[in-house]
């Protein structure tokens, strides 16, 4: 699936900054037989004094960027094309739960992908008793992996309810828990502190997904956010496997992949330091258009 992606950040802050320092994670990721970036762009307003690009451990493309000169805004603006061909939902060939635990022991690296990386507590997913036992519920008469994963997933889009006001960016895992609500971040966060209380590897995507409008509605610019789902290590046959807890479904061609990390806190759109006082706001969106 062929899309034109524009993502627009706009901060407006208290009072006027006199310098900062940002990395920006925004760009879509070139992932052979799955992603294809035709082209893409990043600007900024101000423009910044320097800019640089690399990529991170997880191998996300990352633009640092650096202000010395006072300025009470800043806008983020990227564009790209992107190719999305997903390969169709392979069958389940992962283990059961034993036989992943061997798999995991007999896994000697530790590059990106390795599933050790993902096992154990990060900043937004703790691994907690009532999330791990909230989590256990889909062991029941499952045999593999994909199968308890799957589960859960559908369980998450069942049990909570989407309410951008009920969390924001900081929120963990177990206060979205507990709340029973929350946005795709905090369902990710959830469902990941669940697998990995469970010994199963996740992680946490961030990306867009294509917003389709309802019969008879035109789509609306700007109405799409950038979205996040959860990726799970099901064995070295089935590697790692997508799922979107926020819609119930197995990542297809309409999620758009920027980055992987532990959780949000390896993947934010934006992270750095600014010299001013007092709050900021933020607003963001995203027209996901697809060209075929």
């Amino acid at each position: 699936m062929l899309y034109n992606i524009r993502l627009h950040l706009h901060y407006d802050y208290e009072r006027s900054a006199a310098g900062g320092r940002h990395h920006i994670r925004v760009m879509p990721q070139a992932m052979p037989g799955i992603q294809r970036v035709i082209a893409s762009s990043l600007s900024f307003d101000p423009v910044s004094a320097e800019r640089s690009e690399f990529t991170d451990f997880f191998s996300n493309n990352v633009t640092s960027i650096v202000y010395r000169n006072p300025h009470e805004t800043l806008d983020v603006t990227m564009t790209a094309r992107v190719n999305v061909t997903r390969p169709q939902t392979m069958l389940d060939v992962s283990p059961d739960l034993a036989g992943l635990q061997k798999e995991i022991r007999s896994v000697w690296s530790i590059a990106a992908d390795a599933p050790h990386h993902f096992l154990t507590t990060s900043a937004h997913a703790t691994i907690d008793p009532d999330i791990t036992a909230y989590a256990a519920q889909s062991l029941g008469d499952k045999r593999t992996v994909m199968e308890v994963v799957n589960d859960l997933n559908k369980r998450i889009h069942t049990d909570f309810t989407y309410d951008g006001d009920a969390t924001d960016v900081r929120t963990p895992a177990r206060q979205a828990f507990d709340l029973r609500a929350g946005v795709c971040q905090d369902f990710s966060h959830v469902m990941i502190a669940g697998l990995r209380g469970l010994g199963i590897p996740a992680g946490y995507v961030s990306g867009f997904l294509r917003t389709i409008p309802r019969p008879g509605k035109e789509r609306l610019e700007g109405a799409d956010a950038m979205h996040a789902w959860v990726r799970a290590w099901c064995g070295r046959e089935a590697g790692w496997q997508e799922f979107d807890p926020t819609n119930d479904m197995v990542a297809g061609n309409d999620h758009i992949t920027i980055g992987y990390g532990r959780d949000y806190a390896d993947v934010s759109p934006i992270v750095g330091v600014l010299k001013t006082s007092g709050s900021q706001e933020g607003k963001q969106s995203v027209d996901v258009i697809p060209l075929e």
